[in-house]
């Protein structure tokens, strides 16, 4: 079976950026809890807060290096698999990420040192300060990457002259009309994803028996930030989806399945979606609720993929939507039950702890899952109507991809094998010192 050279560069570069995306929303979230780590240790000089923020240093060190060298990697396959885009579109990509590099890697690399190995070669002023200059890099360097990847969605600001892409104008190019939904809900998205991180190992700590001095304060900052950031996410995400609706409504249609264009359009919760026939199989479907949905209008009209004539791979985005939005009800629902326990009754049942402690990797699920649904939707463009898969990807021979794809999978599986465990063998350490133990509450009693 002769196997598609473009497919494979498509499926390589999805690898990388799929196991990319995993490290920067733990550390972009990460990286403010270890500043509110430290503010509370110098407000309150509860010894607990700083033993919190020893413990997820070390995750957040972790985190970030895998994010700069999977980064790295990623940022070269622009020009080894997919040089019709920087030919075409480099004059805009290239300075956006420069940009990123200037402001975020910079901030970074300067204060990291100082965040991670400064506590006790500085004052406690100036290590605060470094913890809030790395936690702002994070975000600067969202920011950038976000409006870039949102240019290529909704691109605005710029001029082409003989197929080359200019810009004609950097605010608009920035801030193009998708972006400051998908950076918001990004954000939020990371923030949530390292909310449960830190509430899953701190229940796997606390069912374990390790749990020590911040193990419940930890635990219930997390409760607490997903008790608020899960809703605000569906509200961030309806937002997201109307300016979709707006800019990409091949994407939409793609993602509720439907085919004919119409009014009152019916939400299908599941089907099997059916390019050949145009049509979803076996569809339970909840009448206008679509239309409800998308246009705030149960009579609102949506346009049907049988309308378009081109739209992206349905059945990936079809299910990648809903994996996505089902991980965000259900970690939404977990957030509840924990608020109830550990918040309103100071106590967390065996259940909840093993129901907390699987769903510490939930925050990856629904960001990937999103991802897919934001990337795959894109498709056949690079550029959202102006710069197709087909003119952009490199000329290479099938072998060398299955080759470099196979390549970059055993490391990449590697690497997430070795991360994980790393984060078991520190869950499972004791927390410290026996005095320390004694003085400070490990059970719910006492810790907020």
């Amino acid at each position: 079976m002769e196997v598609d050279a473009m497919l494979l560069s498509r499926l390589q570069f999805a690898a990388n950026i799929s196991f990319h995306i995993l490290f920067p929303t733990i550390s972009i979230g990460l990286g403010w809890l270890l500043l509110y780590f430290r503010t509370r240790y110098t407000l309150t000089q509860d010894k607990a807060w700083e033993f919190a923020y020893q413990f997820w240093v070390k995750v957040f060190a972790l985190t970030f290096a895998l994010g700069v060298v999977s980064g790295i990697t990623m940022s070269f396959q622009f020009g080894t698999n997919w040089p019709g885009f920087m030919e075409r579109a480099g004059n805009i990509a290239g300075p956006l990420l420069g940009y990123e590099v200037l402001t975020a890697f910079f901030l970074e690399a300067s204060f990291l040192g100082i965040m991670l190995f400064g506590k006790n070669r500085v004052s406690n002023r100036v290590h605060l300060f470094a913890c809030a200059i790395v936690a702002t890099g994070t975000c600067f360097s969202a920011f950038w990457i976000l409006s870039l990847n949102s240019w290529m969605h909704t691109p605005t600001g710029y001029i082409i002259k003989d197929g080359v892409f200019y810009a004609d104008s950097w605010w608009e190019i920035i801030f193009n009309p998708s972006f400051p939904y998908r950076f918001f809900h990004m954000m939020n998205a990371s923030l949530i994803t390292s909310a449960f991180l830190i509430i899953g190992i701190s229940a796997w700590r606390i069912r374990g028996g390790v749990d020590g001095p911040a193990t419940w304060k930890v635990l219930k900052t997390g409760v607490v930030m997903a008790l608020v950031l899960t809703p605000l996410q569906i509200f961030i995400g309806d937002l997201h989806g109307l300016n979709t609706l707006e800019h990409q409504p091949a994407k939409v249609a793609a993602m509720e399945g439907i085919w004919e264009t119409g009014r009152g359009a019916p939400l299908t919760l599941f089907g099997i979606p059916d390019e050949e026939a145009r049509t979803t199989h076996f569809a339970i479907k909840i009448p206008k609720l679509a239309s409800l949905i998308l246009t705030h209008d149960t009579e609102g009209e949506i346009k049907g993929l049988n309308d378009f004539e081109d739209h992206p791979p349905v059945g990936m985005v079809f299910w990648s939507f809903r994996v996505m939005v089902g991980m965000g009800i259900l970690m939404m629902l977990v957030a509840f039950w924990a608020a109830y326990e550990v918040l309103r009754q100071n106590r967390a049942s065996p259940l909840l702890l093993l129901t907390l402690s699987w769903m510490t990797f939930s925050g990856w699920i629904a960001v990937l899952a999103g991802w897919y649904v934001t990337e795959i939707g894109r498709q056949p463009f690079l550029v959202h109507g102006l710069l197709r898969i087909e003119e952009a990807v490199a000329a290479h021979g099938a072998g060398t991809m299955l080759a470099t794809f196979v390549a970059y999978m055993t490391i990449y599986l590697f690497l997430l094998v070795a991360y994980i465990s790393t984060l078991r063998h520190l869950a499972t350490k004791p927390a410290g010192s026996l005095s320390m133990l004694q003085a400070y509450p490990t059970s719910a009693e006492g810790a907020v």
